[in-house]
């Protein structure tokens, strides 16, 4: 999921660790930008502080972005993602307000399990993609971009205020939570040093409540944005300092920001909001039909469903597909080029795979394309070079679930 502006996909960044981002420098905006509780934190840390989505946030540390990007595929690392907007959605009629807004069969979900959808307009196109939440406390919990906020909450609170019109039973709550992700393999056993619950039963998707190394009140969720085993942590922003400060202790855990965490989301294939899906992408054309409850298809009940279902049993104009390239690396709103050298699609994000040594890329390609193992060109400072289409992920995920 998350983010309308690309660390690594517009621009790009070396594998000598030099992270490029879209961006202004901090001098000329620092008075207007949001900061996360962790602001003084990341900067004694020598965080490198760049303007992202309206806040200052970390793009890297003292660690090169390729040694932050390896560490979490091989130990942990612990992101800032407190940017993110978080609410609450209760009342009655909650699951109702929710299914009128995003494609996902929310009234499925169990206890504290939770699920990717997407807020989508009639056109069917994406307006942002979200992680919904059915906690045992008697709300919804929402994770969505920062770079949607203001849409976001539009759409949301619109649509309170027209179901209350109708007596319905809704209301919405911003959490000004902090948001900490710790992700990779040994995630976990660090965060079970500190925490009763047995996080063996906390599997991939589903959340608890709970206390973390003495702070309280925390919403752990199985999830993540980088293909890993992990965490998002959902803490009162007294405690977020508190809590990085201590996890930071353990030596299997180092800090890590914006730049490793764009690489590595595309390497397990995520989408980046507003690069690889947007408004005028619908589910089936960005490769997410699985997020389109079963139910939903049936009853044509969300936003755009006389786009997307009939999109579902034909064949689409274009779709989302994975590129493994040779030569150089490959960077957003590169052209794709059929092997005649016709000019047929575009990428939407792309870098040097720092686990697998290859460049990686995605983009969009006609249908007849989109199959792995279709040779392909792409066009890199006006040479073009071989690509073949690629399943993602590109490298595999490992979500933990029960066995």
């Amino acid at each position: 999921m998350h983010r309308t502006v690309s660390v690594v996909a517009p621009l790009g960044f070396r594998l000598q660790a030099q992270p490029l981002v879209q961006s202004r420098p901090l001098s000329s905006v620092q008075d207007v930008l949001r900061r996360t509780p962790l602001y003084d934190f990341h900067l004694a840390h020598g965080g490198k502080m760049v303007a992202f989505a309206g806040w200052s946030l970390p793009v890297q540390y003292r660690d090169s972005h390729v040694d932050s990007h390896l560490h979490t595929r091989r130990h942990c690392s612990l992101f800032d993602v407190s940017h993110m907007l978080q609410t609450k959605i209760f009342g009655c009629d909650r699951v109702k307000l929710l299914e009128s807004v995003v494609v996902g069969d929310i009234a499925e979900l169990r206890p504290n399990q939770g699920t990717l959808s997407l807020f989508t307009n009639e056109a069917g196109g994406i307006l942002d993609d979200l992680i919904v939440t059915n906690t045992s406390e008697g709300h919804l919990y929402v994770v969505s971009n920062a770079g949607c906020r203001d849409k976001d909450l539009a759409l949301m609170q619109d649509k309170v205020k027209e179901f209350q019109n109708r007596g319905l039973d809704v209301g919405l709550e911003v959490v000004e939570n902090a948001l900490l992700a710790l992700q990779g393999p040994t995630a976990t056993q660090v965060l079970q040093a500190g925490v009763t619950d047995d996080m063996k039963k906390l599997p991939f998707m589903t959340s608890a409540v709970m206390e973390v190394f003495g702070v309280s009140g925390c919403r752990v969720t199985r999830c993540g944005y980088t293909g890993e085993d992990g965490v998002e942590i959902s803490v009162p922003a007294t405690g977020a300092v508190h809590l990085a400060t201590t996890l930071l202790k353990n030596p299997e855990v180092k800090l890590a920001g914006l730049a490793a965490r764009d690489s590595l989301r595309l390497e397990a294939g995520l989408c980046l909001y507003g690069n690889d899906i947007d408004e005028h992408t619908t589910p089936v054309e960005g490769s997410l039909s699985w997020t389109l409850g079963k139910r939903r298809r049936i009853a044509m009940d969300f936003p755009g469903a006389k786009i997307i279902v009939p999109q579902l049993k034909g064949e689409v104009q274009r779709r989302r597909v994975g590129l493994i390239c040779e030569g150089a690396p490959v960077r957003a709103h590169s052209p794709i080029l059929n092997t005649e050298g016709t000019v047929i699609g575009t990428v939407t994000s792309g870098c040097p795979s720092p686990s697998l040594k290859k460049n990686v890329a995605m983009g969009y390609v006609p249908f007849k394309y989109s199959r792995p193992g279709t040779q392909l060109l792409v066009e890199v400072r006006r040479k073009q070079q071989m690509t073949v289409v690629s399943k993602m992920p590109f490298v595999p995920t490992n979500y933990y679930t029960l066995k």
